[in-house]
């Protein structure tokens, strides 16, 4: 890891600190779930917590391809099939069909999230915020604790935050039902 991917992390996660200290004052509500791979394997934990703008992902992963990977929140907490397919398309507000990118300013698709990094050893631990959703719909973002759930999804290769219809991210490789 270089120097600058260190600083960035170590922003990201002070950065975050306020965020984690205030929800856990606030009763901020919690759901999570595992991590599974491919023979639904375990291969971690992942977290979120409501916030008052947004949600706190914490994502903890183990036997990974090392890398930069996308992850995504998907509409139904469904993780059972092969391909994770069965947890639908991105979470989304509306009817229309999501135009995806964090850096596309037609952008409409809640489920974006920043990629992760799995290092040489096949772990990750990332903390990251999005103000797209909600677990309950506050502020009228899409709820992940809805009636079918949501899933956290981690997809082969790394979003490019721009292209149609998921960035370049390639296969599903691991799936999280948020509950």
């Amino acid at each position: 890891m270089t120097s600058l991917n260190r600083i960035a992390i170590l922003a990201a996660a002070v950065a975050a600190v306020p965020i984690a200290a205030a929800a856990a004052q606030g009763g901020g509500m919690t759901a999570s779930g595992t991590l599974v791979g491919p023979a639904n394997a375990q291969r971690g934990t992942v977290m979120v917590t409501d916030a008052p703008t947004g949600v706190l992902v914490r994502i903890e992963a183990s036997g990974m391809t090392p890398g930069w990977h996308a992850i995504h929140f998907h509409e139904k907490g469904v993780c059972s099939d092969q391909g994770f397919k069965a947890s639908g398309a991105h979470v989304h507000r509306g009817k229309a069909a999501p135009v995806h990118g964090l850096l596309n300013p037609a952008a409409k698709d809640s489920g974006d999230l920043p990629n992760i990094y799995v290092g040489a050893d096949g772990t990750a631990q990332a903390e990251v915020f999005s103000t797209l959703v909600s677990l309950r719909g506050a502020g009228k973002r899409p709820a992940l604790a809805d009636a079918d759930g949501s899933a956290l999804v981690v997809h082969a290769n790394a979003d490019d935050y721009k292209s149609q219809p998921i960035g370049g991210a390639g296969d599903r490789i691991a799936c999280a039902v948020i509950k």
